[in-house]
């Protein structure tokens, strides 16, 4: 993966989920448009993929090569995704990055990622650059540059992405390393793509040529094109552009590696720094994702976990309460894979009771088929997912790429729901004999280092002798490719004519009640959204009980005075919905993700837990116990804990300084009688707004709101107002010292202008400039040019009475003080001088093309809507967005940097092991706050941190 997305909204809508076995709802059959794709082979072996979609004013360029993981070379593990990283890095025609001049700063994006059995890059530009990007993939597949300097800069880079996604994670070995590991004995799948930094420092300027000459040619390329082109234009230039590329003479090397069966069953102990709860994965060897039997094993994967209605869910996490999250994946690849089952362990339970409680449901799944309506409502889960994946245009185009490269051809994207809808309770039952046998299982036990024994060395290695890796073959003396002084350069073809975006049109209608009800029709793909927001949230939550309006949110669906929870989950699930909630600080709402043909019956359960929640106690102590675990966990992450200690440090004891999810000491307080009082606080009609987004018409959705909730009443008296938030405390550099971790947070936050200020558009603006994407400043500082981190930027939390500035980057420990000092130079700059035109307009295109995509979705044109609701904005503000944003000049950014945050009161935060950082960022700073991971009180207006 090349980018990381940086930031997430501060509006977390969790995936609602329990036995099917005593359903009653039927399920409703559903199935899936056909995807209407047209193929073509170039003489050069190049396979062209396409389809047309003229309802959107974009295009994306994927091309899928036949190389991932599982052919990095021996010594070499992670090199396929090096690899990934540096096809970035500059052609014969292009210099480096500049593949994010072409898309990022003209509206679209880019990305890539590397698989074990493919690599794909992926670009969404507007329409008319379509050709731009057709030439510049075919400059890089013929004619790619790699210098040393570059390679030496990416390579940190992903030493970097290892940190942070493997080492930082308190679960990232468990699942990155460890897994695979003891999975794979023979099969190069061993190793996992991420590799091992020892292997990545190891790799030379010429494995990556060499690399290159072997494995990106036109005859192992998937080129798929999805949107709105003319397809005579496309093909000429596919002829034009990929045409030319000669076809090597020397055959493509493949793995051959035949995993032998497994004789027994293992038990494996691995550990981890930092790891608040035990867990327990559990492996079989699986067949490859072509297999006859794939479709009945996503369907079994689907009655283990898909949503709370799942076996392993109500068992394990709901009824039994010893686990905290529970999971399952049939990985199936090109090759025979595997299956996997597990769980992150409640508080107090061992990975023993894990085991012992997976391998009896299983058992279970062996022993006795499942019902008719679990069987129905677990396809119903996975079709659901197939539609709201065809969605996008992305979607489409990687859903096409996946079933070329593991399901045997594009064929599959057409048959895989009628597959799915053609499997019987028989075949989850023998697909579970044959596969799950209980004596061909590699268990995984994982824990936290303390309970290693004393001198006892890892357990599992990524390369063994036994791992039939593939060399690269010889390739003699390859040309160096370089890239020609700029007055050489071949140009990239000019823009067509720009192709105009049509969003949706809301319609709005207020109730008798007072609520709001906006519906638009996003798509003719047969789904909705419908999300019911309030205009309250977390600054509500009383002195001392911060996570409040969270847990009440949350408990909505956990019952009603008519339905269980158990009912809730089951009844919505059978008809292929799912239920989300979550609060925020100026906001909470609970969700409805429906089919178009059964939003009828599932609309008035959304209605049952937003009105008559029963607040059950029993349900109360569950759910509270499973957020502390959650919270354990995100406080041995380094950003999450950064994150979780910034509102205390901007906001002092205001609304907005405590975590809206809690504390541990505040969840504990908590009463059912203070639930009550919240829900009384927060959910009344006339301070909410219902939004129905997808295959919906209005008078449609309006009939069903007033049904649903048009009798819905109003409690005596006004609504209540959170309090006003004082001024913010001041600058402080906090340490919050986490032993062990592989990475540190590096963290500069900030009071910041509110949603309703005039010059809110402007400082998003600014905002954009300083670490707004990409190419923006920070990353461009820290990311581009040093190779400190994987991916630095900045946000501005957009709330009712003051904005949250953040700026971020997760680095290596002893380069936290360097990455802090850089940010803070950044920020420095920022207002000091206007934005050159041209990064000033690729900036503002970065913002609105964000914006035009999450429009152009249900669910993302759903959250704005009711975004803009709760603040009194009209929804037809949606269709002046890209227009106010496009009207900002350079000097409107320029002054709207002084309200984004105030460098001199910006609060630093680090989380990382102090001892490897702690001198330096002493010397920047003189007076630095301390404090250890165990001992921070989010609760306490010092955290209870003390100077050194």
């Amino acid at each position: 993966m090349r980018r990381l997305a940086l930031f997430a909204s501060a509006l977390v809508l969790t995936a609602g989920a329990t036995s099917l076995a005593n359903a009653q709802t039927p399920a409703a059959a559903i199935t899936a448009p056909v995807v209407n794709y047209h193929v073509r082979v170039l003489p050069n072996g190049l396979t062209l993929y396409t389809v047309l979609d003229k309802t959107t004013p974009n295009v994306t360029v994927q091309v899928w090569y036949g190389v991932g993981a599982k052919n990095d070379p021996p010594g070499r593990s992670g090199f396929a995704h090096l690899f990934e990283h540096l096809m970035f890095k500059g052609a014969r025609d292009m210099p480096p990055e500049y593949m994010d001049r072409l898309t990022e700063d003209v509206g679209g994006f880019n990305n890539a990622s590397t698989m074990d059995d493919a690599t794909e890059y992926h670009e969404v530009i507007p329409a008319n650059h379509l050709q731009r990007l057709l030439w510049a993939e075919s400059e890089r597949l013929s004619s790619l540059v790699v210098d040393q300097a570059n390679f030496e800069s990416e390579r940190k880079v992903v030493e970097e992405e290892l940190r942070q996604r493997v080492l930082a994670d308190p679960y990232g070995r468990l699942f990155s390393l460890y897994t695979p590991e003891a999975s794979w004995a023979v099969h190069p799948y061993h190793r996992p793509p991420i590799g091992s930094i020892a292997d990545l420092d190891s790799a030379t300027l010429d494995d990556v040529r060499a690399f290159h000459a072997t494995y990106y040619r036109p005859d192992n390329a998937h080129l798929i094109v999805v949107g709105n082109f003319d397809p005579k234009a496309l093909d000429a230039w596919v002829d034009q552009y990929f045409g030319p590329i000669a076809r090597p003479a020397t055959p493509i090397p493949r793995v051959t590696a035949v995993e032998p069966p497994r004789t027994g069953a293992r038990t494996i102990k691995v550990y981890g720094p930092n790891v608040p709860l035990p867990a327990v994965v559990m492996t079989w060897a699986a067949p490859d994702a072509a297999s006859p039997d794939a479709a009945a094993l996503k369907v079994l994967d689907g009655v283990l976990t898909t949503g709370k209605s799942s076996r392993l869910y109500e068992a394990l996490v709901y009824r039994q309460q010893i686990a905290t999250q529970v999971f399952s994946n049939p990985d199936l690849r090109q090759q025979p894979g595997i299956f996997q089952v597990g769980a992150i362990m409640a508080q107090g339970k061992t990975a023993a009771d894990g085991e012992t409680a997976l391998r009896a449901q299983l058992d279970k799944l062996r022993t006795a088929p499942i019902g008719a309506a679990e069987l129905a409502s677990a396809k119903n889960q996975l079709i659901s997912q197939v539609l709201h994946g065809r969605e996008t245009i992305e979607g489409r185009a990687s859903e096409i790429g996946e079933a070329i490269v593991t399901e045997g051809g594009p064929a599959k994207v057409n048959s895989d729901v009628a597959d799915i809808e053609a499997v019987t309770p028989a075949d989850v039952q023998r697909v579970a004999r044959q596969y799950l046998v209980d004596d061909r299982r590699v268990t995984l036990i994982y824990g936290p280092e303390s309970d290693r024994p004393a001198g006892q060395a890892d357990a599992l290695v990524q390369d063994t002798p036994q791992v039939q890796a593939t060399p690269l073959p010889a390739t003699g003396q390859l040309a160096v490719a370089e890239t020609l002084p700029e007055d050489q350069r071949a140009k990239p073809p000019a823009p067509g004519a720009a192709v105009a975006a049509v969003l949706p049109s809301p319609v709005e209608r207020t109730l008798k009640n007072g609520l709001r009800v906006i519906v638009a029709k996003t798509s003719d793909l047969p789904i909705v959204t419908a999300e019911l927001t309030v205009k309250n949230g977390a600054a509500l939550d009383p002195h001392g009980l911060a996570g409040l309006s969270g847990l009440t949110t949350d408990l909505l669906s956990q019952g009603t005075a008519t339905r269980s929870a158990t009912q809730i989950a089951t009844e919505v699930e059978a008809l292929g919905g799912s239920l989300g909630s979550g609060s925020g600080y100026d906001s909470s709402a609970v969700s409805l993700s429906s089919l178009a043909a059964t939003l009828p019956q599932a609309l008035p359960v959304l209605a049952d837990v937003v009105r008559h929640p029963a607040f059950a106690q029993d349900e109360l102590d569950r759910l509270r116990a499973q957020k502390l675990d959650d919270l354990s966990v995100s406080m041995q992450e380094p950003g999450s804990l950064a994150g979780m200690a910034a509102a205390r440090l901007v906001f002092g004891e205001g609304p907005y300084g405590h975590p809206a999810g809690g504390s541990p000491a505040s969840l504990t307080r908590i009463t059912r009688a203070d639930v009550v009082a919240q829900y009384a606080r927060l959910y009344r009609p006339d301070q909410a707004v219902l939004v129905l987004t997808g295959d919906i018409d209005p008078d449609t959705g309006f009939a069903m709101a007033e049904r649903a909730f048009g009798d819905w009443t109003n409690p005596a008296g006004p609504a209540p107002e959170a309090p006003a938030q004082p001024p913010a405390p001041g600058h402080r550099v906090l340490v919050v010292d986490l032993p062990g971790t592989g990475q540190a947070a590096v963290l500069v936050a900030g009071r910041s202008i509110p949603r309703h200020d005039p010059d809110f558009d402007a400082a998003e603006v600014a905002n954009g400039v300083l670490g707004g994407g990409y190419s923006a400043r920070l990353n461009e500082e820290v990311r581009v040019k040093r190779g400190l981190s994987y991916g630095s930027g900045s946000a501005l939390g957009a709330r009712r009475e003051a904005g949250l500035f953040e700026a971020s980057a997760q680095t290596k420990n002893e380069s936290a003080d360097e990455v802090a000092g850089l940010i803070l130079a950044e920020i420095g700059k920022l207002g000091a001088a206007p934005a050159s035109p041209a990064e000033l307009d690729a900036r503002k295109s970065t913002l609105t093309g964000e914006f035009g995509r999450s429009a152009a979705t249900g669910d993302g044109l759903g959250r704005l809507l009711a975004q803009d609701a709760v603040e009194n904005i009209d929804p037809h503000d949606v269709d002046r967005y890209i227009a106010r944003t496009e009207a900002v000049t350079a000097e409107q950014a320029k002054a709207a940097a002084a309200k984004l945050v105030d460098p001199a009161q910006a609060d630093v935060i680090v989380v990382g092991d102090a001892k490897l950082f702690l001198p330096a960022l002493k010397t920047r700073f003189g007076t630095v706050e301390v404090v250890a991971a165990d001992k921070l009180d989010l609760d306490a207006p010092d955290l209870g941190a003390k100077p050194q």
